[in-house]
């Protein structure tokens, strides 16, 4: 059965429009999947292929001129092509190319340079709740959920998120870290690995992280930047405006995934996740990540920040949408406490403007307390 990805009409529209399409995202995420179902006519080249990469660095022109529509999957394998694509579609208006990618870092460094104003660009990340909804593939245990996470493969074959898990991280180690930076000692980058899935829905304490793994801050700095260009993590920066300096001004740090969360910190089963003491911080990953993924999937470029003052006061998660400014709790219970919404009600009165307020809880049957709207996990919207 075919998962049909929310991206994928997105990425239809903007073929229609621009030249070049670039799917970034995860490996593993269903970049090639979706590509290849949504531009089925298209001449499919993967740079994975050892013969075919090298046809790509000896002949670039040769290469790209096989077909007028082309799929080039995995292109940071070869990322001078993406100069070689600019000069073609300005010379050739008819040629279209849909290009993939697992490391980010080529928006900032070839693509934004070379392809400006060419190229619609989007993230297509693993599975989202409202992808399964209808299918086979849903899991009505939030518990189990969060064990298996979101990634397609585990779904299509029926695998073991047990077993597939460490083989991922495994492959991701030796492949993607060694292409992007010569680390001597996978192992401490092993370690620095789980360290942060222990942190996930934490703010960053790059002392902390660096005591612990025993290497510099520098170092944790670039570590944190390779994981974030290879869609391992991502990070919600501090919201500050109209506040004073007692504003905690450190990003919060998440996984994509909350199955690959699981997978580095043992937990292995529905028993082990509800008693682990990192369930709080585990679920609201996973609340973060289902918002993150409709931010992507409807391609609505929305900003999320979380706020924190020194006094440990905080909101999990803020963003402004139509010039309204919206705030986020997120409560791993199923009980309404009316503590919960202390915070949101500060936060409104420090702000002196209305603000939208929502609790998301792990079950929640009323819609709406005072006027705070309510959630439970498998309702999660923005």
């Amino acid at each position: 059965m075919v998962i049909t990805r929310i991206l994928g009409k997105q990425i239809v529209v903007s073929a229609k429009n621009y030249p070049v399409v670039f799917i970034t995202g995860p490996r593993q995420s269903g970049k090639t999947t979706l590509s290849k179902q949504t531009f089925a006519k298209y001449y499919y080249q993967n740079l994975e292929n050892p013969e075919i990469r090298l046809t790509a660095q000896t002949d670039p022109k040769n290469f790209l001129s096989q077909s007028n529509n082309m799929i080039i999957d995995e292109i940071q394998r070869v990322p001078d092509l993406i100069s070689y694509i600019q000069s073609i579609v300005d010379e050739n208006p008819d040629k279209k190319y849909v290009i993939t990618g697992s490391q980010n870092i080529l928006i900032s460094k070839k693509v934004s340079q070379s392809l400006a104003g060419r190229i619609a660009i989007f993230t297509l990340l693993p599975l989202s709740l409202k992808e399964t909804e209808n299918t086979r593939y849903k899991v009505k245990n939030i518990y189990n959920q969060i064990v298996k996470g979101f990634y397609p493969r585990i779904y299509d074959k029926n695998l073991n998120p047990i077993e597939w898990y460490p083989n991922y991280i495994q492959t991701y180690l030796e492949r993607d870290i060694r292409e992007i930076k010569n680390i001597i000692n996978l192992m401490d980058f092993q370690r620095f690995l789980k360290l942060c899935a222990g942190r996930t829905g934490q703010i960053v304490n790059l002392s902390s992280l660096a005591d612990d793994v025993g290497v510099s801050v520098n170092t944790i700095k670039g570590w944190l930047s390779i994981l974030e260009i290879t869609y391992i993590i991502y990070f919600f920066p501090p919201y500050y405006r109209n506040f004073n300096k007692r504003i905690i001004k450190s990003p919060k740090l998440y996984f994509f995934d909350v199955g690959l969360v699981c997978s580095l910190l043992s937990i292995k089963n529905e028993n082990q996740l509800k008693t682990h003491p990192l369930f709080g911080s585990i679920y609201e990953t996973f609340c973060a990540s289902e918002i993150l993924k409709q931010n992507y999937n409807n391609n609505t470029h929305i900003n999320f920040y979380h706020w924190r003052d020194k006094n440990g006061n905080e909101i999990d998660l803020l963003y402004e949408k139509n010039n309204e400014l919206n705030t986020i709790e997120i409560k791993s219970s199923c009980t309404l406490n009316e503590d919960d919404s202390k915070n949101l009600y500060l936060f409104e009165k420090l702000t002196k403007s209305k603000v939208n307020k929502k609790l998301i809880y792990l079950s929640q049957k009323i819609k709406k307390y005072k006027d705070i709207y309510l959630q439970d996990w498998n309702s999660i919207s923005v």
